[in-house]
């Protein structure tokens, strides 16, 4: 991806350096379930309202490298982009779209969907509007899932904006209002629509960037190959050697590379409803 010299987003809030710590009378079974909240996109608020609970707060001195500096030029880069990118779509359909702010952490942070570690890996948080990410996903995202190249990460980014798009139109607060209502192994379902829906945003946003000439030979192949990466079968067989597709959160490595190719190939919200197809 050619970003070297493109406008970075204000939109970026640094904390790393800053550690929060939340303590929950709960105990530990609370912290637990908040950790499965977070990773399935969710907003733990409620649970942690439930929990007397408390925050510690303090700062190290930061020194990042020059490779993380670097990342973080690339991060603010995408994120301006995908500011550019969504503020047309939403003007063309009428609509106004407000930018989220991207937080970059170090070890932990406080959202306003509770507390994260590094292990939750990147996620959007719709009570505040703001997608976090520690920039040690990213080597992980090299080594561990195979899946090297900056347009990988910025795949990643895109798809988490995908769901600020998804809470601006309102798509999120309607699935999660199923949460009360439905079984977990039925209410996955749902939640399986909801990222390839996001995955397809990723895509749309990829179409507009190619139509700005910024993309170099091999990204597309990045792009997909971090999208079949994090597929719930890929994750599942190289971790726990079998897969439970009735746990699916985020759907299969198939599924999630084919979305994201069906907004890239679209450029446009004409197909985006994941609800509503009968085959994902």
């Amino acid at each position: 991806m050619l970003w070297k010299g493109r406008r970075e987003s204000s939109n970026v809030e640094d904390r790393r350096g800053s550690t929060t710590r939340t303590v929950v009378g709960g105990g530990i079974g609370t912290i637990v379930i908040v950790a499965i909240y977070l990773l399935l996109g969710g907003d733990p608020s409620q649970v942690l309202d439930n929990a007397q609970m408390g925050t510690v707060e303090g700062t190290s001195t930061y020194q990042p490298t020059a490779e993380e500096t670097e990342l973080a030029k690339f991060v603010a880069v995408v994120l301006a982009e995908t500011e550019d990118v969504w503020t047309e779509i939403f003007r063309k359909q009428g609509s106004e779209y407000t930018n989220p702010k991207l937080v970059l952490y170090s070890g932990s942070v406080e959202s306003a969907c509770g507390y994260s570690g590094a292990a939750t890996g990147p996620f959007y948080c719709p009570g505040d509007y703001k997608v976090y990410i520690d920039l040690s996903f990213f080597e992980e995202l090299r080594q561990q899932f195979k899946a090297p190249g900056d347009f990988a990460m910025a795949y990643v980014i895109a798809h988490e904006v995908g769901h600020h798009v998804q809470t601006l139109t309102g798509i999120n607060e309607k699935v999660m209002s199923l949460r009360s209502q439905l079984s977990e192994e039925e209410f996955n379902k749902y939640l399986v629509r909801l990222e390839l829906q996001a995955d397809y945003l990723a895509g749309v946003w990829a179409n507009h960037v190619k139509r700005m000439n910024i993309l170099e030979e091999g990204d597309l192949d990045e792009a997909l190959n971090a999208a079949s990466a994090v597929g719930d079968d890929r994750i599942q067989r190289s971790t726990q050697g079998y897969v439970v597709p009735e746990s699916f959160t985020h759907g299969t490595s198939a599924q999630r590379k084919g979305w994201f190719n069906k907004g890239f190939n679209t450029g446009d919200l004409s197909q985006w409803d994941t609800f509503n197809a009968d085959v994902l």
